[in-house]
């Protein structure tokens, strides 16, 4: 019987030798005059193989390490980082960091966490799975891929690659108020592009799945299959007339509306002021039937962890209910600055569900009735100051809640404030690619520019 695999014999350190480096910086840090300090080490590893028209294109694999010191004398702040973990490349790393805090302007909004709010329990989530993928089976994996969406449809004539991504890694950080933490992760994606069409009427569509466990993604004749049928469902596309219709955003795509939400309510935009939902906490801010939680212990979860980057215990929180914001996404720093108090959020959201509605996609279309499917977004038209949005698009005309026909060359254009306030519903075909996770949005009514 094979011995299990363990994280001691995937990485060139062990999570107690990674303990050690980062109780040492502190240890010196605070020897050397800092009055607090906090450091993060990391270790890992990855493997990427592609393949294009059945031949070999790219292997590529790496092994990285690093570390990053930060140190405060008094609410002087300073970092400093290697990839040396050599006694005196620490020592120097640290020596280089108080350097910086010496000649840095004080800033009363600056130091480590409050000690109450630190993670005191660590329960294991699960987010480690190895993927023992050496490269001659990940380059037959990657034909495999590529080979279906060649077989699915005859129109597909081109491809632009398959790709097995295997990623681990491991990190720990450590602060002077005591705290030590950390484990490790791992991430594996398959993707597929093809191209289908020749000439100026060429079209081109992916597909990817990507999990903590390799078990969990989708099978890659699967992956294969479906970039191929959105490439070729994209071919004879055309232009529209200017409209004001509904929208529907496709699950992979309406994940970016949410984006939109979590950059606007984070600490950084709100205590700079360039977010257009300033002072909205407790306000309106959705249409009703609009319910998103921040749910940070999900069992191998894309973004769950027991703790922010600063240690502070990460927390389940209704962030909007029934349309309402509840709360912000906030770092120590950014709390302090807004008069308010860490939401564990240091590093961003974790994993973010929007509730699902009770339709599925074909639903939504029957929903829809008349309007615009979108499926692909161009080009960063998005002012985080105002809320005006305005995105090239690609996707297919809806008539009588059935699909019709591809339409590209098209822009649409709102306000976010408007969109949100203007979701008529929510799918339940939610598809799992990143930490927000939500099914297909439909907006009542956007505006829809052609040619």
């Amino acid at each position: 019987m094979a011995a299990p695999i363990t994280p001691e014999s995937r990485f060139s350190h062990s999570q107690e030798t990674l303990r050690e480096i980062a109780q040492d910086l502190i240890r010196y840090a605070r020897k050397q005059g800092a009055s607090a300090a906090a450091a993060e080490v990391s270790d890992g590893f990855g493997q990427g193989v592609s393949v294009r028209q059945g031949e070999v294109e790219t292997i590529e694999y790496n092994r990285d390490k690093g570390l990053s010191v930060s140190v405060y004398i008094g609410q002087r702040r300073g970092n400093a980082s290697t990839s040396d973990f050599s006694a005196q490349a620490v020592r120097d790393t640290v020596d280089a960091a108080l350097n910086i805090a010496r000649f840095t302007a004080s800033d009363e909004c600056a130091g480590l966490p409050e000690p109450e709010m630190l993670a005191t329990e660590f329960p294991d989530l699960d987010l480690y799975h190895p993927w023992t993928l050496d490269v001659d089976g990940a380059i037959e994996l990657a034909r495999e891929c590529e080979q279906a969406a060649f077989a699915t449809d005859k129109r597909i004539k081109n491809s632009e690659g398959a790709t097995i991504n295997v990623h681990e890694a491991q990190f720990v950080y450590a602060n002077s108020l005591g705290f030590v933490g950390g484990f490790p992760t791992s991430r594996h994606s398959v993707s597929c592009a093809v191209i289908a069409g020749k000439d100026d009427a060429m079209q081109r569509d992916y597909w990817y799945s990507v999990a903590r466990n390799a078990a969990e993604i989708l099978k890659v004749e699967e992956v294969g299959r479906i970039a191929a049928e959105r490439t070729v469902r994209r071919l004879k596309g055309r232009s529209l007339a200017t409209v004001q219709c509904p929208v529907l955003f496709e699950a992979p795509i309406a994940a970016s509306l949410v984006g939109h939400f979590v950059g606007a309510v984070s600490g950084g935009s709100l205590y700079r002021k360039s977010s257009f939902l300033l002072d909205r906490i407790g306000t309106q801010v959705f249409s009703p039937n609009i319910r998103i939680d921040d749910v940070p212990d999900i069992r191998r979860g894309l973004a769950s962890s027991a703790f922010d980057d600063e240690g502070v215990k990460a927390q389940r929180r209704t962030i909007v209910d029934a349309g309402m914001l509840n709360g912000y996404f906030l770092g120590s720093y950014s709390a302090r600055k807004l008069g308010m108090q860490t939401t564990g959020n240091a590093g961003g959201n974790h994993n973010l569900i929007v509730q699902s509605g009770e339709l599925d996609f074909d639903g939504l279309l029957k929903q829809m009735g008349r309007g615009l499917l979108v499926t692909e977004l161009l080009g960063h038209g998005v002012n985080p100051v105002t809320g005006d949005y305005s995105r090239g698009a690609a996707g297919f005309w809806v008539e009588h809640g059935q699909i019709q026909y591809p339409v590209e060359e098209i822009t649409i254009a709102g306000n976010l404030k408007e969109m949100f306030m203007a979701i008529a519903a929510v799918g339940n075909d939610v598809l799992v690619q990143g930490s927000r996770q939500c099914g297909s949005i439909l907006i009542e009514r956007m505006s829809v520019a052609g040619r």
